[in-house]
């Protein structure tokens, strides 16, 4: 199997559009998935999406989930002249969206494409440099409209969502993928994945995978689906900034493309439970997984997950990928299979007992 075709179902997630508290198109996607290799499907009120293994009805829960949303940002305003003015939703530094085509999502399946113009030089001769720094207030999305009423006729309303226009590719050594949205699509497709590989399997727990929304904005989703679903494990699937573009000395050079999925053992709002770590570096080594360490600013799903029940056993696998948070980011494959090998390998080896014996090795 070559890799676009390996790789086709990341291909169709990250070239829907969806940011948080829009994430529709991608939560039917992942409905129509799930129902082919789950018991049920289940859905809070949120909008976040779970197929359900069922296994004893006395054994552990097993939660896995990737998070639907990815950043991007609202139309808050026209101008006169037919710009479109912007409203960030998830965190973005303004400067990635220059020169960018972006898609204006006007419903139906239809999109408006535009650029967000940048500045030429000859425009900014003798402006003082420092007072140049770029705000997101400062960007205009063009649409080529000539006026508010021109941008209105053709289908733009307060609200809509705006995304990156998808430019998904392989690179020359068939090893990685550029695309937008990888944050986090990948874990949207990897729960399907091991939701697919395990259909035929019997489990002695139940496994609830599948994907929460609004991750980018306040882990709001698996706040709201994790007190519905009460797990005793819970696995956020996300990716993570991979650092090996930066010298070795900066703070934030952890995770390398090809090296393995990434065991974050620290971030501000999740310290990993060292049971969990344990068991977690114990499994790998013992099945040869390539892993790396990993310490975040960040957060992910599972700092919410962590207070469901009376304390969730809870933790993240990561994909590292370079420039995410951007219009186009880059993973590797080889750390895509390392995520699933490490996921399959906790499924079968997890049972009641492991359970118990890692919630005791506080």
């Amino acid at each position: 199997m070559d890799t676009r075709e390996r790789m086709k179902i990341y291909e169709e997630l990250t070239s829907l559009s969806g940011i948080a508290g829009y994430e529709k198109a991608v939560r039917n996607y992942l409905k129509e998935r799930l129902a082919k290799c789950s018991d049920e499907i289940i859905q809070d009120r949120l909008g976040s999406v779970f197929g359900i293994k069922y296994g004893p009805a006395d054994g552990p829960i097993v939660m896995i989930a990737g998070h639907m949303d990815e950043v991007g940002a609202i139309v808050v305003n026209i101008t006169p002249k037919g710009f479109i003015k912007m409203q960030p939703i998830g965190g973005i530094n303004p400067e990635v969206f220059l020169s960018q085509n972006m898609q204006i999502d006007i419903g139906n399946g239809k999109f408006i494409q535009g650029v967000i113009g940048a500045t030429p030089p000859h425009s900014s001769r003798g402006l003082d440099e420092d007072n140049r720094k770029l705000s997101f207030d400062d960007l205009l999305l063009d649409i080529g409209a000539d006026s508010k009423e021109h941008a209105q006729q053709l289908g733009v309303k307060i609200g809509q969502q705006i995304t990156p226009v998808n430019n998904y590719f392989i690179t020359a050594d068939g090893k990685k993928i550029v695309a937008k949205a990888w944050d986090n699509r990948f874990g949207c497709g990897m729960a399907l994945e091991i939701m697919e590989a395990v259909k035929d399997l019997e489990l002695p727990f139940t496994l609830v995978a599948g994907a929460t929304v609004q991750e980018e904005v306040g882990l709001r989703g698996a706040t709201t689906a994790s007190q519905m679903i009460e797990p005793d494990l819970f696995i956020a699937l996300d990716v993570s900034p991979a650092g090996d573009f930066l010298d070795d000395k900066h703070p934030a050079s952890f995770g390398a493309l090809g090296q393995g999925f990434l065991v974050r053992f620290y971030d501000p709002r999740c310290i990993m439970h060292n049971g969990l770590r344990q068991y977690f570096y114990e499994l790998a080594t013992k099945n040869n997984i390539k892993h790396q360490n990993f310490l975040s600013m960040g957060g992910t799903d599972a700092a919410a997950a962590q207070y469901a029940k009376h304390g969730t056993l809870s933790t993240t696998i990561g994909l590292p990928g370079r420039y995410i948070h951007s219009t186009a980011a880059m993973i590797h494959i080889d750390d895509v299979e390392a995520v699933k090998q490490m996921l399959m390998a906790i499924l079968q080896d997890f049972n009641q007992d492991v359970f118990e014996r890692i919630k005791n090795n506080v």
